[in-house]
């Protein structure tokens, strides 16, 4: 009894944990140290379980839980910035891998003891929910994975007929979950052999529910898929009555829809039509295109306009990850100030490849947290701005956004770095960004256009300052 109470004291100090965790996540000061302490509920969690009398072979446990963390130490320290999104997308999908074994196992489990005709339905159907939610996730987050990686092409793979497949295997496997668990009173093999054919049709919706989503609404799926790994560790927890893993799941699920939420409203677009109309294929646009010549600048040219400036505005996006340039920027903050000038960083709630993507870069840089405005609160006075610095950010600084009805981004909310009194937009060529969307920006008369890599132009400017 008094080890029972205390295993139930340790569940409880672990979910107090994961809330605490989870609520300093939402402060940039914060949020490495909510890091550790949800990690410390778990560790809290683990041990409370492992001695628990309802694990019996704990020490194959523990081995399991040594391996895992030394391979996630190793490939968090190894993974460059650049593969941070899909570094995500495949904790996602492990997260749902692990919960559709979990259901699978506790089937498996009922099969071996004979108890299958004593197990109550909402039981069946609770297992039925965690690998149905477990495969989707599992194999929606390894594709998310490739486009992120560019292993699969980016842009969106469609097919006639798609969404009637689609609606057909949805309809599939909730046949399969109605009729589960009536089957556990006929023979054994035949509810087996169901709960097969959910795990694979689960494992086919998820690719067919992510390959038609093109590249530049990532950040949106990698949100969702994060939702649906907790929904499924939720779930699982209900399968082997975890409740401190019904806890962790929900708190991971809820606040997964609540950022997918705000990655919509971002891009003002409902979660519907991201899932469904193929954004970002990289076809061309039906209107007229645009039209103009691009005006390059030197790296000496654009010191001359940066030394003059009273205040800069710096708004990154993907290509700042890729060039890895997030340190440079900084170096070129720090001597932007102390030439006198102020300078603040513009951030896009999707810019880059996942939620958050560029407040990690900066943090990792040590950009001071209260230098990162928010769009809302820099378009308003954008136009006092005498230079918007825009490195690798190209969907979510196209004034096209605004005024062509044409473009598939037409009506989202961009930062309108067109109105500031410069801009130089440091880019390798004219290409559209990940998305495949031309930029009417690069033609403005106020645009000067930096090409070259990016680290390599902001070093030559912080040269040129110290110089």
């Amino acid at each position: 009894m008094i080890n029972e109470v205390i295993i139930n004291l340790l569940y409880i100090i672990a979910a107090i944990l994961f809330i605490f965790g989870l609520k300093m996540l939402g402060n940039a000061k914060l949020a490495r140290k909510g890091n550790l302490v949800s990690a410390i509920g778990m560790l809290i969690a683990i041990v409370a379980a492992l001695v628990s009398n309802e694990v019996l072979e704990w020490q194959w446990v523990a081995i399991g839980m040594i391996a895992g963390s030394i391979v996630g130490a190793i490939a968090a320290r190894m993974v460059a910035m650049t593969a941070m999104p899909e570094m995500v997308a495949l904790f996602n999908g492990t997260g749902g891998a692990a919960s559709l074994l979990v259901g699978w196992s506790e089937y498996q489990r009922y099969v071996s003891a004979g108890e299958v005709l004593d197990v109550s339905v909402f039981s069946l159907l609770i297992i039925t929910v965690t690998v149905l939610i477990g495969g989707v996730t599992f194999t929606g987050s390894i594709i998310a994975w490739g486009k992120l990686s560019e292993k699969i092409p980016s842009k969106p793979i469609q097919y006639p007929g798609q969404q009637i497949v689609n609606v057909l295997i949805v309809l599939l496997l909730i046949g399969g979950a109605v009729i589960f668990a009536p089957l556990r009173e006929m023979v054994i093999i035949d509810s087996y052999a169901l709960l097969i054919s959910i795990i694979v049709l689960s494992c086919i919706l998820g690719i067919s529910f992510v390959i038609p989503i093109g590249g530049g609404d990532m950040p949106v799926v990698i949100s969702l898929l994060n939702s649906l790994s907790g929904m499924a560790a939720c779930a699982a927890g209900f399968v082997i009555t975890s409740n401190v893993l019904i806890v962790a799941g929900a708190l991971v699920g809820s606040s997964g829809i609540i950022l997918t939420t705000i990655m919509c409203k971002a891009m003002n677009r409902k979660l519907t039509n991201v899932l469904f109309s193929g954004f970002g294929s990289g076809k061309t646009q039906s209107g007229p295109g645009f039209q103009g010549e691009a005006s390059p600048v030197s790296v000496e040219d654009t010191f001359i306009m940066l030394e003059a400036a009273s205040n800069v505005l710096i708004v990154p996006g993907y290509g700042m990850a890729v060039a890895q340039a997030q340190h440079a920027v900084q170096e070129l903050a720090e001597q932007l100030e102390q030439n006198g000038t102020e300078v603040n960083f513009a951030i896009h709630p999707v810019a880059g490849r996942m939620p958050g993507h560029m407040n990690v870069l900066l943090a990792e840089a040590n950009v001071p947290y209260e230098k990162l405005k928010e769009m809302d609160d820099v378009n308003p006075t954008i136009d006092m701005v005498d230079v918007v610095i825009v490195i690798g950010a190209n969907d979510v600084v196209n004034p096209a956004a605004r005024t062509d009805e044409t473009s598939p981004i037409y009506g989202m909310p961009v930062i309108d770095v067109d109105k500031a009194r410069t801009v130089i937009v440091m880019k390798r060529s004219l290409n559209p960004g990940f998305a495949g969307i031309d930029n009417p920006l690069f033609f403005n008369d106020n645009t000067r256009m930096l090409f070259g890599d990016a680290k390599a132009s902001t070093q030559g400017l912080v040269a040129e300052f110290k110089e």
